[in-house]
């Protein structure tokens, strides 16, 4: 069993492997407005299991769920380079804001998602885009530790609009001492209330 194909357990959330049983509840989380930023996808329920059946075996596709089960978002680390070890997280969406509240679920999934891409997979480098607008997760990444590389001029049409994406990226040793102890941070807080 691969890496992407078992459940990674944290405190707080679990990743388990995104299944075709999930393409309605994914498909209403991408579907609302906390989705806008992400690219268009399925528009039907069945196109939704259709592009989850394709899922080639080297992504690592996850719904986010509390620990009773409940799923609360996705997430996944995709385009895996094992030569040149790198991989792109993405699909990052919270769909169920009000179950997660006073719950670090953001930060633990990343915390989980990276620790598959870092301590397992023996990644040194993850990296990706974020539109523009999407000043919320610009900044968020750059708290935990990613730095902006680069900006791609209207590289993103959203919106029925063209806009620019930022590009960042994270390499283990920043992971190790910035990324890492400002997730536990977060996630002790969320503990001790």
């Amino acid at each position: 069993m691969t890496a992407g194909r078992r459940v990674l357990r944290g405190e707080f959330v679990q990743l388990r492997p995104l299944v075709v049983a999930d393409a309605a509840v994914t498909l209403g989380w991408r579907q609302a407005d906390r989705a806008r930023f992400l690219n268009a996808g399925a528009r039907t329920v069945e196109e939704q299991a259709g592009w989850i059946a394709a899922r080639p075996e080297s992504d690592h596709d996850f719904v986010i769920e509390l620990t009773d089960g409940r799923p609360v978002g996705m997430v996944s680390l995709t385009a895996v380079d094992p030569v040149n070890r790198r991989a792109e997280p993405g699909r990052f969406l919270i769909g169920e804001e009000t179950a997660v509240q006073g719950v670090p679920a953001a930060v633990e999934a990343m915390r989980l998602l990276y620790g598959l891409a870092f301590d397992e997979l023996d990644l040194v480098r993850v990296c990706g885009i974020v539109a523009a607008e999407n000043t919320r997760m610009v900044k968020w990444q750059k708290f935990l530790g990613m730095r902006e590389e680069g900006r791609l001029r209207d590289h993103l049409f959203l919106g029925g609009r063209f806009q620019d994406a930022v590009c960042l990226g994270l390499l283990v040793a920043d992971y190790r001492t910035t990324t890492l102890p400002r997730m536990n941070a977060l996630i002790a807080a969320a503990r001790s209330r």
